[in-house]
């Protein structure tokens, strides 16, 4: 399929034209776009990662699929020499991969990327969890999230920001939360990763409910 790119200000004068048609498989995903750009426009090799990515108008981290009518912007960093706070926010029924959201947050900008993860543990309140199932208002679940990496983001100074919440059946193990933040410094990430899990704990709406051997329960919190 062919995806329209749109450059600006220093890619824009690299390229020498404002606007590309990249041809991509079919599956292709927003990373998968960049290389390919860099491939048919060899004076963007090596300044991609810097950039910011916004598909059809809102910002897009790099693992967003893409489809043949999405419009993509390669966005560099703005005048000041800063780069504005990046805030991908999900609710997925899909199995969650932390390794792949904290890449997502690597950029030059970035000296640090601070991952948490949490896991279904097999045990509660002395009971054997079998499993658990996670329920959400997603529409709000995902506007309060991306509200939580905003403000905390802000506060401390994060570059990149990524809150993905799982719903659905959950076998222990698996991973049902991965907040990630890349910043210039670890200090600052490892408190904004903390202040953000600890908000979205309180936050946001997604109930849970536990399941063992003869019985459930919807988990409240404290």
């Amino acid at each position: 399929m062919k995806v329209r790119v749109q450059l600006f200000a220093l890619y824009r004068e690299k390229a020498g034209q404002q606007e590309v048609e990249v041809e991509v498989p079919g599956d292709a995903t927003v990373a998968d776009l960049l290389r390919d750009l860099e491939e048919k426009l060899p004076a963007l090799r090596g300044r991609c990662q810097a950039a910011l990515i916004a598909v059809n108008l809102e910002y897009a981290d790099r693992s967003r699929p893409l489809a043949p009518t999405d419009e993509v912007a390669l966005i560099p960093p703005v005048s000041g020499g800063a780069i504005s706070l990046r805030v991908t926010a999900r609710i997925t029924t899909e199995p969650l991969d932390p390794r792949a959201v904290a890449d997502s947050l690597k950029r030059p900008a970035n000296g640090a990327v601070v991952t948490f993860e949490g896991v279904v543990r097999d045990n509660n309140l002395g009971r054997a969890v079998w499993y658990l199932e996670y329920e959400a208002y997603p529409a709000m679940a995902e506007r309060m999230l991306q509200r939580i990496g905003q403000e905390v983001g802000e506060r401390w100074g994060a570059v990149d920001v990524a809150l993905w919440h799982r719903t659905g059946r959950l076998e222990i193990g698996e991973t049902s939360l991965v907040v990630a933040v890349a910043s210039p410094h670890r200090r600052e990430g490892f408190a904004a990763c903390q202040e953000m899990v600890d908000k979205v704990k309180e936050l946001v709406p997604v109930w849970k409910k536990e399941v063992w051997k003869g019985g459930e329960q919807w988990l409240e919190g404290d």
